[in-house]
């Protein structure tokens, strides 16, 4: 398993979750996708979107006054 990088740092929404989609569409199945974000709108839109595409979520935090990291993984 790899852990891919997304950095989407300074894009609005819906544009890191543009990027997620296109980005784990390229992925082999069980790797995982790591977005770096600080849309605020993106802490309810990934989560929303990696459940209704059946990706797990492992992990989910903030990390700054306004930045957050998400990792999904593509199930194999």
């Amino acid at each position: 398993m790899t852990v891919h990088l997304l950095e989407t740092a300074g894009q609005v929404c819906p544009f890191p979750l543009v990027e997620a989609q296109a980005a784990i569409a390229e992925l082999p199945a069980g790797d995982e996708l790591r977005i770096d974000f600080d849309c605020t709108q993106a802490t309810d839109s990934l989560p929303r979107w990696a459940a209704e595409e059946g990706y797990p979520v492992t992990a989910f935090e903030q990390v700054g006054d306004a930045s957050w990291t998400i990792t999904v993984q593509k199930p194999a």
